[in-house]
């Protein structure tokens, strides 16, 4: 009986034993968990942050090209067709204020020619430039204009145009206000990514502003973006910053 009693004081020691050990372990493990993460002493994170933008200015370039047998006929013919040009942009409501025209430029004109089936290039007149620069904030005359410009091209004159550049003038203050907010940002996910571990994210140790985008409403900055994306192809855009910011742990 005496030995039953001995073996059942003995079975519940070592359970209290047992017990007391799992728990000590277990708070061990605990304790070196929470170092563990603040021996880590930092996080990075990246901040995202972008906003509706308008362009407030557009640039149209547009180019005069002739041909003719002599220098002086080919200036003489530039010089005409320079004036259709202009007369278009006036009916279009651009004032002259708003172009300006670069200094004609004069070149050999060569035709290539097949002598004895070996093709050469032969000098036949010459060819006469100019271009002609509008900058204005009515962005819906550029717009208007570069439509009605296939009309003048029918009409047999001689002229091309790029697409128009619809540009926004204040970028640094854009820029800033999304540093702010991107900032932000990255703060709020670094919270996130910590808050179930009992540890807080402290100051910041280190920023870096990553690639600034300008794209078109809905557009995507693509794979080969480093550095940023400009989109002057539209008037409504969408402006957009990373950063990459590094917090301290508490």
């Amino acid at each position: 009986m005496n030995e039953q009693n001995n073996l059942f004081k003995s079975m519940v020691a070592l359970g209290i034993f047992l017990a007391i050990g799992m728990s000590a372990a277990a708070f061990i493990l605990g304790v070196e968990g929470k170092r563990a993460m603040t021996g880590q002493q930092s996080i990075t994170v990246k901040g995202l942050a972008e906003k509706p933008i308008k362009a407030d200015s557009a640039e149209w370039e547009l180019s005069i090209g002739v041909t003719q047998p002599t220098q002086a006929a080919a200036l003489d013919n530039l010089a005409i067709e320079r004036e259709a040009v202009e007369a278009f942009l006036l009916a279009q409501g651009l004032d002259a204020k708003t172009w300006s025209a670069d200094i004609a430029t004069l070149n050999p004109h060569y035709d290539e020619v097949f002598i004895k089936e070996v093709p050469r290039q032969v000098q036949n007149g010459f060819d006469a430039y100019q271009t002609i620069r509008v900058v204005t904030k009515d962005l819906n005359k550029i717009t208007n204009a570069n439509e009605a410009l296939l009309q003048l091209r029918a009409e047999n004159h001689p002229v091309t145009a790029r697409a128009p550049s619809y540009l926004v003038s204040d970028l640094e203050n854009v820029k800033m206000s999304l540093i702010a907010a991107a900032t932000k940002n990255a703060r709020s996910r670094a919270t996130e990514f910590v808050k179930q571990d009992g540890v807080k994210v402290g100051v910041m140790k280190s920023a870096s502003q990553g690639a600034f985008y300008i794209l078109p409403v809905g557009g995507d900055a693509g794979d080969d973006s480093y550095g940023g994306v400009y989109d002057k192809s539209t008037i409504d855009k969408t402006a957009r910053v990373v950063v990459t910011i590094v917090y301290g742990i508490e």
